[in-house]
C-alpha cells in the first residue's frame, strides 16, 4: 500500500447520497387513499466509498523534501581595506586550509610594522641605559653618596622606561596582525564556490572576497509536524533518492532536532547529515528523504480519510451487517505514506471502512453497495 493512492485523500467529495424513501399505498377496492407509509434512511455507497483493509508491510517514519547544503560555508571578508594583488584562486578550485588566495595592497600597513620594529628597538637601547644608571645609582646610594630622591628618580627613569617597551611591543603586534590581515589565506580545505573580486579592484573592510565550502559531509535541513517529530531521534537513519541519479539510494543519519517549534508554523525543525566523501552529492541538489523511526513489519493501514474525530479519541465507520457501524481505533507509528495512518487496534483484516468525508452518515443507517468496494492489490 504505497501513496500511489493519494487521489482517495484528495477526492472533494464521495457518490453517497441517503434515498429517504416514502410509499403512497392506493386502495382501490375501498375508494379511498390509505396514509404513506416511510421506510427507514439509506445509504446508498460506491467503490470508491469503502475500502476494505488488509494486512501490509508498515515503514514508520517522516518524510523529508528540500535541497543540500555543504555541511561547512565559509564567507571570507576583507578585513583591511586596500587593493586586490596576486589573486591565485578562482570558482571551482579546490584549496587546502593555509593556502594563499590572494593579497591586499593596503597602502602604509608596512610602513607601520616596520615603523613599530624600530619603535622597539629604540626602546630597548633606552630601557638598557636606564638600567645601567639604576645599577650606578644603587651603588652610590649604599654607600652614602646619593641622596633618596635622587636614587628613587632613576628607578622611575627605569620603569619609565620599561613601559616605553611594552607600549612599542603592543604597536608592533598590532601593526603586524593588520599586515597579515592583508594576506588571504583558505580557512578551511575546500573548494572555493565563489569568487566576488577581480586583480586589481579596491576592497573596503567588511566586503566579501571568497566562498569557499567543503562538501565532505551535505545537509538537508527541514521542518515537522510535532507529532512526527516525537517519532525523530538524532542518529536515525534516512534514505533519500535524487533527481539526477534514478534508481539509486543514498543513506544518512539525523544531526540535529531543534527544541523549540517555529512559532510561525508551529513545526519542528529537523536537520540530516549526508556523508559525501566522493562529492557526488552537490550543494542545491533537490531530494526526496524518509527518516525511519520504525522497522518495517506488518500492520493494517487506512487512508488517513478515514480516521474520524480528535486525535485523542479517534474512530472509523465500518460496514457491519449492511449498517454503520462506529469503531474506536488507536493509531499506531506514522507510516512514511502520508495518506495513510497505521491502524494498532479496533480494525481487522477484511472490515469495510467507510472513506467518503461525509458528515450526515449516521450510526445504524442501513447501507447499500452500488458496486462491490476496492480492494487494494499486494504492494499497492
Amino acid at each position: 500500500m504505497r501513496g500511489t493512492s493519494s487521489d482517495r485523500r484528495s477526492r472533494p467529495s464521495a457518490r453517497v447520497f441517503i434515498a429517504l424513501a416514502a410509499g403512497l399505498v392506493c386502495g382501490c377496492g375501498r375508494g379511498g387513499e390509505e396514509p404513506a407509509t416511510a421506510t427507514a434512511p439509506l445509504a446508498v455507497l460506491g467503490s470508491e466509498d469503502v475500502f476494505v483493509v488488509k494486512r501490509t508491510d508498515i515503514a514508520a517514519g517522516v518524510r523529508f523534501t528540500g535541497s543540500l547544503q555543504p555541511h561547512v560555508v565559509v564567507e571570507i571578508k576583507a578585513q583591511v581595506a586596500g587593493t586586490i594583488r596576486d589573486l591565485k584562486a578562482n570558482r571551482g578550485v579546490a584549496v587546502r586550509r593555509g593556502q594563499l588566495l590572494a593579497r591586499v595592497e593596503a597602502e602604509g600597513i608596512r610602513g607601520e610594522a616596520a615603523g613599530a620594529r624600530a619603535s622597539i628597538a629604540a626602546a630597548r637601547a633606552s630601557l638598557a641605559e636606564a638600567q645601567q644608571r639604576l645599577e650606578g645609582a644603587r651603588k652610590l646610594y649604599a654607600a652614602g653618596a646619593l641622596s633618596a630622591v635622587d636614587f628613587r628618580g632613576e628607578q622611575a627613569k627605569f620603569e619609565a622606561a620599561q613601559s616605553q617597551l611594552a607600549s612599542a611591543e603592543a604597536q608592533f603586534a598590532g601593526a603586524s596582525e593588520t599586515a597579515r590581515r592583508a594576506t588571504i589565506d583558505s580557512p578551511i580545505d575546500g573548494v572555493v564556490s565563489e569568487r566576488a573580486v577581480s586583480e586589481g579592484e579596491a576592497v573596503s573592510i567588511g566586503q566579501k572576497l571568497f566562498t569557499v565550502v567543503n562538501s565532505d559531509v551535505v545537509e538537508l535541513s527541514g521542518q515537522t509536524a510535532v507529532q512526527a517529530a516525537q517519532q525523530v531521534r538524532v542518529g536515525q537513519p534516512i534514505q533519500f533518492t535524487l533527481d539526477a541519479y534514478p534508481g539509486q539510494e543514498f543513506t544518512g543519519k539525523v544531526a540535529r532536532i531543534d527544541p523549540v517549534a517555529d512559532p510561525a508554523t508551529r513545526r519542528v525543525g529537523v536537520t540530516m547529515e549526508l556523508p559525501n566523501p566522493e562529492g557526488r552529492l552537490i550543494g542545491g541538489q533537490f531530494v526526496t528523504g524518509s527518516i525511519l523511526a520504525a522497522a518495517a513489519g506488518q500492520g493494517l493501514l487506512v487512508p488517513e480519510i478515514a480516521v474520524r474525530g480528535p486525535r485523542s479519541a479517534p474512530f472509523v465507520l465500518v460496514v457491519e451487517n449492511d449498517r454503520i457501524a462506529r469503531r474506536t481505533v488507536s493509531l499506531g507509528a506514522q507510516p512514511i505514506e502520508s495518506d495513510y495512518v497505521a491502524i494498532a487496534s479496533g480494525l481487522r483484516e477484511g472490515d469495510r471502512v467507510i472513506v467518503t468525508p461525509a458528515t450526515n452518515l449516521a450510526e445504524g443507517t442501513k447501507v447499500q453497495l452500488s458496486a462491490p468496494p476496492h480492494e487494494p492489490a499486494a504492494g499497492e
